[in-house]
């Protein structure tokens, strides 16, 4: 049965109009935007525009639409997305749900993102990998500070099409002026944002208004409707992987002694046999004899295929190595620059040591705090740490050289996790951009430039005072224990030697000299360290960054 047949009317949503097959383009976008802006009503209407709601599959929305809905006597088309009975129950969306739909003019990909900002890790992961976003706002609020969050994450995650979705229309009498408004609200927010297009479209997911078709009750809108928008939307090459080739390697392939391959998928460009590459970190060169697959050799492999290369040398290869292309310009590095989503409820300190994981790659890594990014200025504020969804300018120490290189060029060895090396929870998003460190270094010079304090000053200042408080507190706890250990000494000296004068003097001197000694190196060594990592990332022509 043809889907136009097994679609039946319902009173208060009319049936859509015939839909003819997909078109080959893929499109993957998500939607985002404050809690309760009707985002997963949205994708439900789309979904149901799109002919993917059923006979069967309509009653049972019908029949919780009874008990879960909170449209009244409407059907709920945010059922058909939130699944989870934690959602429905709390009518918010918790975790990413992914829809695909077609229209006659292109396939997509959909990520239904919570907007409350406890899952805003959750939104992240939906749009690490979106060419587009769909920033819903409701008409009646405006533009809240989870929208700013979320328009700042998709930016940062290199997400440069934006379409502003104003909705609920139908609850302000569709009125132009507060569209109006909105938009321009908006637009002065985003200025700062680097997006390459934002595209305002007023709508009414509930009634479906400007959804699949341009709306009547809104005759002052003359652009597209959404699914025409989405349709046409054409993404720069910009958004998608670098030509160049690289291959982070996955595991080392060796069935037998007679075959030694390397597997992984192509993170970008094109390999052939006979092409010339260099391993990272080593960058030993060696040139690819074999592309092998399950079904047999290739004569090339391009990016997203998962192979086996074989390579005309033995060089020594590991998981976590990279395979380039010879002259690639990738280099490893043990120290970077980069921003940091931080997404665990305890808050970060600075200088604490979590495990990188970067592509296939694993290092053990201790962050710095630069600064934090007010959501409300996009600029960077003093922070000697980072709480829950805050978003700060780091820089971070590897144990080992790690191949990496800047997120706006590669999203695949530009973006890292980092996780807790006791509990194993992932407590942070990040990606490497040198320009955070010069972001830092430039908001120093305006404050100094007008006679105050930058971000970058204030966080040296708060580590300073903290070096010389924790210097403090370790020396008398060191202090009391010498003491009670040296009295414990003293009483075996004076058992041994019968002397209390020497018993008195051994045991005073021990007590206070070592401790001091001790600390006094340990406090000094730490802070050249300090040191040490901060001209890396003040490094005014990025060595080492």
């Amino acid at each position: 049965m043809s889907p136009a047949v097994a679609l039946r009317a319902v009173p208060d949503i009319p049936a859509p109009e015939p839909i003819a097959s997909k078109g080959p383009a893929l499109l993957r976008f998500i939607t985002c935007g404050s809690v309760d802006d009707g985002k997963s009503t949205l994708i439900g209407r789309m979904l149901y525009e799109a002919q993917l709601v059923h006979d069967d599959l309509l009653d049972a929305l019908a029949r919780d639409s009874r008990k879960f809905g909170t449209q009244g006597d409407k059907l709920d088309l945010a059922l058909l997305v939130d699944g989870l009975s934690a959602e429905r129950e709390q009518g918010i969306t918790i975790d990413v749900a992914y829809r695909y739909f077609a229209t006659p003019r292109r396939s997509f990909i959909v990520a239904d993102t919570p907007g409350h900002d406890q899952y805003t890790r959750n939104m992240a992961t939906g749009a690490s990998t979106a060419d587009l976003a769909v920033i819903l706002v409701d008409a009646r609020k405006g533009v809240l500070p989870q929208t700013r969050r979320h328009s700042f994450i998709v930016s940062m995650l290199g997400v440069r099409h934006i379409v502003v979705a104003v909705n609920k229309m139908d609850l302000v009498g569709y009125q132009q002026a507060v569209f109006d408004g909105i938009v321009a609200q908006y637009r002065e927010m985003a200025a700062r944002l680097g997006f390459d297009a934002v595209t305002p479209i007023p709508i009414s997911a509930l009634e479906g208004e400007n959804v699949a078709r341009r709306s009547t009750a809104m005759p002052w809108y003359a652009g597209p409707s959404l699914f025409e928008h989405l349709e046409t939307v054409e993404i720069s090459a910009s958004a998608a992987p670098g030509v160049r080739f690289r291959f982070p390697v996955q595991w080392v392939n060796r069935p037998n002694l007679d075959f030694r391959g390397f597997s992984g998928t192509v993170a970008g460009g094109v390999i052939r046999p006979g092409d010339e590459i260099a391993a990272l970190p080593s960058g030993r060169p060696s040139r690819v004899r074999r592309i092998v697959t399950q079904g047999g050799d290739l004569d090339e492999a391009v990016a997203g295929q998962a192979v086996t290369l074989t390579l005309d040398d033995e060089i020594d290869v590991s998981r976590g190595d990279v395979i380039v292309a010879v002259g690639d310009g990738l280099t490893a590095r043990k120290a970077f620059a980069g921003r940091l989503l931080w997404m665990s409820e305890r808050s970060l300190g600075n200088g604490e040591e979590f495990q990188l994981r970067l592509a296939s790659a694993t290092a053990a890594a201790r962050v710095s705090v630069l600064g934090a990014v007010d959501i409300h200025s996009f600029e960077p504020a003093a922070a000697d740490g980072l709480g829950m969804n805050e978003i700060g300018l780091v820089t971070v120490a590897l144990d080992r050289p790690v191949a990496l290189t800047d997120y706006r060029g590669d999203r695949e060895l530009g973006a890292f996790i980092l996780v807790d090396r006791v509990t194993g929870d992932t407590v942070a998003l990040g990606l490497v951009d040198a320009g955070a460190a010069s972001l830092v270094r430039g908001a120093d010079a305006v404050a100094r430039r007008a006679g105050g304090t930058g971000p970058a000053a204030a966080v040296r200042r708060h580590l300073a005072e903290g070096l010389v408080a924790g210097w403090r507190a370790g020396l008398i706890e060191e202090a009391s224990w010498r003491l009670l250990s040296g009295l414990g000494m003293a009483a075996l000296t004076q058992a041994v030697l019968g002397d209390w004068r020497l018993t008195i003097a051994a045991g005073l001197l021990e007590a206070l000299l070592r401790p001091a000694l001790r600390f006094a190196h340990r406090k000094g060594w730490r802070a050249l360290e300090q040191r040490r990592l901060a001209r890396a990332a003040y490094d005014a022509d990025g060595s080492g960054i």
